[in-house]
């Protein structure tokens, strides 16, 4: 079994707590907040039944690493997700809608796309190994707990898995500013996969040459670009609208 990690934050562990109370250790608790939010949260891990453990702030900054913990944090089993992407697509039901980052190493970014295509009932988030963020505490808090629920598969080259998708009949659907059509010309009904790059930078050439189709977000203001997770958010549920 894999080492116990740390959760922070109300809705990480809350999340956690909904979905799998049994994998939660114990719970830290900084008992001298004590507003509603607070006893909301402590009514639910009564109620799961797991260990409560009193906690200054600087004891929970410590296990956090972060000062952004709001007076709870849980040590945690880790959950047992599909083990490579082929397990994944081979149990999905319908057709698969894949969000992949090319060049995200923001975990704050990564926190909020794991969030966003949790909501957006994406199957799976994809990064290449070498320009990414792994998930650490502080992605598991900006995602809310989506990074407990979307998978989040980390793979050695990027372009060979793209290929790999392609060989599955999955439509690889690249962002670009520069792009003729725009994203909502574009057809997601089917088996998809959308691919961004890092806010500035964007795709790689490699990356971009990949992709069976480039689209671009319709840009009415004076700004250029849209941070990733925003981005993402308005492609998936653009997909999830055309699905619906």
């Amino acid at each position: 079994m894999s080492a116990p990690k740390v959760l922070y934050g109300f809705h990480a562990v809350g999340v956690r707590l909904k979905t799998a109370p049994a994998s939660v250790i114990e719970v830290y608790f900084d008992a001298s907040r004590r507003d509603a939010r607070m006893r909301q949260f402590m009514a639910r891990a009564q109620e799961a039944g797991v260990r409560l453990i009193e906690a200054d702030g600087a004891r929970l900054a410590k296990l956090a690493g972060s000062l952004g913990h709001q007076g709870v944090a849980a040590r945690v089993q880790a959950l047992e997700m599909a083990r490579s992407l082929d397990d994944l697509l081979d149990g999905v039901q319908g057709p698969p809608l894949l969000l992949v980052l090319d060049g995200v190493t923001d975990p704050h970014n990564l926190g909020a796309c794991l969030r966003v295509a949790d909501g957006a009932g994406a199957h799976a988030v994809i990064a290449p190994k070498d320009h990414a963020v792994g998930i650490n505490a502080t992605v598991a808090k900006v995602a809310s707990g989506a990074a407990e629920t979307v998978p989040y598969f980390m793979v050695t080259n990027l372009a060979r898995t793209l290929g790999e998708l392609k060989e599955r009949s999955i439509w690889i659907v690249g962002t670009s500013d520069d792009a003729p059509r725009t994203l909502f010309q574009a057809d997601f009904k089917g088996p998809t996969a959308l691919v961004l790059g890092a806010e500035g930078a964007g795709m790689r050439q490699l990356t971009r040459k990949t992709c069976d189709e480039l689209v671009s977000i319709p840009m009415c203001g004076a700004v250029e670009s849209l941070n990733v997770s925003v981005a993402s958010g308005i492609c998936l549920y653009e997909a999830r609208r055309q699905r619906s």
